[in-house]
Parts: C-alpha cells; sequence; structure tokens
C-alpha cells in the first residue's frame, strides 16, 4: 500500500499466508501495478481492477458473488462492478464493518459531550474495582481487559443493559490498556455507556445520528442476529449491521471526510486522527485475526490501521466482516470502496482483505488515469 511503504512482494506473502489458493494470480496481480506507459481509453482505465477481481474468484470460487465499488473524494462512485448476480442495493449482514459504524457514533458522542474518551465504566456504569477503570478509549481500541467474547451478546431474548451487567460479572484478562483482544463485548459496553448517558436506545441514537440525516432506509438498522434480521433489544453492537453496499457507502464516506458528508456533521477531524492512529502502542496482543492471517495490522478506535506507522496514524483505515463485506478509505490517495459480499459461513474477511490489497494498487492508478 502506498500509503504504508508497503512493497509489492510484500503484499503478495501476506495475501499467501492468508489464502494459498490465490496464490497464482498474486504475480501478475504485482506485475500490473506499473500503469501502461499509453494511456488507456478511459471507459479501459477499471480494466485490471476488473481483472484482479476476477483471478480471485476464479481461484476462490465460494465467494463469486459479490461488487466492487469505488468512490473519489468528490464522493462520486466512479466504478461499480458485480459478480455472480450480486446487487450492490441487496441488504446484507455486514458483519464486523459494523465496528466501523459504531465507532463513527461513539465519537459523535465524544464530540458533544455527552461521553468523553477518558470517561469510566465507573462513572457511567456503576463499574467497581479495576473493571471501573475502564475507559471509553479502550473500549474502543479493544484494550479494556475485558474477555472478547460474551455469550449472552448472541442472546436475542436479552436487552443490551442485561447483557452488559452479565459482561460486568465475568472475570477480566488484563488490567485495562495493557493487552489486545479483538471481540464483541468492548462496543457492547461502549454502546451501553451511550444509552445511559443519553437516555437513548442504541437503536435510537444511531437512526437520529446517523442513519437518519444520511438519507439512510429503515433496512439499515443493527441486529442481534444480523443473517436473519433478528433481535432489535440486545443489538450485536460489533457486528450486527445490515445495509446495502450504497447504503454503506454513505457511512464510510462520512468517516472519509472525517465526519462531514453534504450538510450532515458528526464527531471532529480532530477525533477522527485519534481514530485512525494505534492509542497503546506498546499492548501485548492477545487476540488479532489480522496477526493470524499474517498481516500485522494494528488497531485504532473502531477501525484496523494498515500502515507502518500506527502510533503516529495512518491514511489507510479499513473493518472487514467475517461474511467477506470490506470497507477500507485511504484519504492519501483519495478514495474509499467497499467489497460486498454475504458468504454464510463467515470465513470471508481473508478472502475480502487480500482482495482489497490486491486491487489498492490499481485502483490508485486509474484515479491517476483521469
Amino acid at each position: 500500500m502506498k500509503a504504508s511503504g508497503w512493497g509489492c512482494c510484500v503484499r503478495e506473502r501476506r495475501v499467501r499466508t492468508a489464502l494459498a489458493g490465490a496464490a497464482l494470480l498474486l504475480t501478475a496481480a504485482c506485475s500490473a501495478d506499473r500503469p501502461s506507459p499509453v494511456e488507456p481509453p478511459a471507459l479501459d482505465r477499471w480494466a485490471a481492477v476488473d481483472s484482479v477481481t476476477q483471478a480471485m474468484i476464479a481461484a476462490n470460487p465460494s465467494y463469486s458473488r459479490l461488487t466492487v465499488s469505488v468512490y473519489d473524494t468528490r464522493d462520486v462512485r466512479v466504478y461499480e462492478r458485480s459478480y455472480g448476480g450480486f446487487s450492490p442495493t441487496a441488504n446484507i449482514a455486514v458483519a464486523s464493518a459494523s465496528k466501523l459504524v459504531a465507532a463513527t457514533l461513539l465519537l459523535d458522542l465524544v464530540a458533544r459531550g455527552e461521553l468523553s474518551l477518558e470517561r469510566t465504566t465507573a462513572q457511567v456504569l456503576g463499574w467497581t474495582g479495576t473493571r471501573g477503570t475502564i475507559t471509553l478509549r479502550q473500549l474502543l481500541s479493544f484494550t479494556s481487559g475485558l474477555a472478547p467474547e460474551a455469550t449472552c451478546t448472541f442472546n436475542a431474548l436479552a436487552t443490551l443493559e442485561s447483557c452488559v451487567a452479565s459482561i460486568a460479572q465475568q472475570p477480566m484478562v488484563a488490567a485495562p490498556g495493557t493487552r489486545y483482544d479483538y471481540g464483541s463485548t468492548h462496543l457492547h459496553v461502549a454502546a451501553r455507556m451511550a444509552e445511559v448517558t443519553t437516555g437513548r436506545t442504541w437503536r435510537q441514537l444511531f437512526r437520529e445520528r446517523l442513519a437518519d440525516p444520511l438519507g439512510l432506509p429503515g433496512s439499515v438498522e443493527f441486529y442481534t442476529f444480523p443473517n436473519t434480521a433478528l433481535g432489535l433489544a440486545n443489538p450485536l453492537v460489533a457486528g450486527g449491521l445490515r445495509a446495502s453496499a450504497r447504503d454503506y457507502a454513505r457511512l464510510l464516506g462520512l468517516v472519509f471526510h472525517k465526519g462531514r458528508l453534504g450538510n450532515v456533521t458528526v464527531g471532529t477531524p480532530a477525533l477522527f486522527d485519534e481514530q485512525a492512529r494505534e492509542p497503546f502502542p506498546d499492548v501485548i496482543v492477545g487476540s488479532s485475526p489480522s496477526l493470524r492471517a499474517g498481516w500485522g495490522f494494528r488497531y485504532g478506535l473502531g477501525a484496523w490501521l494498515q500502515c507502518a506507522t500506527p502510533a503516529t496514524g495512518c491514511a489507510v483505515i479499513s473493518s472487514p466482516g467475517a461474511f467477506g463485506f470490506t470497507p477500507w478509505l485511504d484519504r492519501g490517495t483519495g478514495y474509499y470502496a467497499t467489497i460486498a459480499m454475504e458468504e454464510g459461513i463467515g470465513s470471508g474477511a481473508a478472502f475480502g482483505t487480500a482482495l482489497a490489497l490486491l486491487l489498492e494498487p490499481h485502483i490508485r492508478v486509474a484515479l491517476a488515469a483521469r
């Protein structure tokens, strides 16, 4: 990635680690990083993006239904192509792409003074002892020390309030701010802090602060079980959002522009700058799907940081989901994009991330060729 300074060969090794079945296309994809000496016709400048996508699908036929969409800095959809009969308007479960949206909403509460990144669970929820020292910053960066998962987050008969009360009784795995563990409990607790401090439910906050101002339809919603659109009282904040590629693009554009899209304003540019930095660079890394896949990306405030300097900030951030839905933005180049898909087994994140990494250099070439 240009913003990180990683070369094509580094990208090739990392994608091979995650998706050995796609290895045959990587050499060709890397050699295509260099633009043709003759500028192609405008209609053909996205040909490499299309060919790389088709090659990845051919090498991984289980992931054949998807849409790739790219938006430029003016929010113009400059590229969109669907494969396998998939539709960019299909309302689907985006899984962990929900995390970036949840973080956007929480940062807006901080900007409004309803919360602060240093507010603790003791101050808002009445937690005691070590767990009462957990801050919103630690919850957003998954360094709270809480166990990363809790069974109650998958209980559609529970409420967000009752689930978080249950999480408060679980043993901690580390002192706050000392260990990173990717998981759902952190944002569940943060969402409950938002409910308590505003007197509004998470669902109400999402509609009032993000969905309605952006003109998103009622089908864009957080559920306990997003694949079946079941459970509204205990939404899976870290993974329960349903949205189409085009609906999610509105949310992603808001993040890309650091909280400003059209007449909608949330958060502050400074807060979105903080999102793109790793707040606790010296933490022990416990559970990390990025580390397991071989990429080694670090984490900011509700987003993966795709660069070699996460402690000082990254131009590229992402939030891939288990079913393959992969949103990312590149402020350095000036675009944001999604790979929209819903692979039901729940192993699509590695495919989505690998495809995004392969597409990045070709998207930069296509944008430069205008």
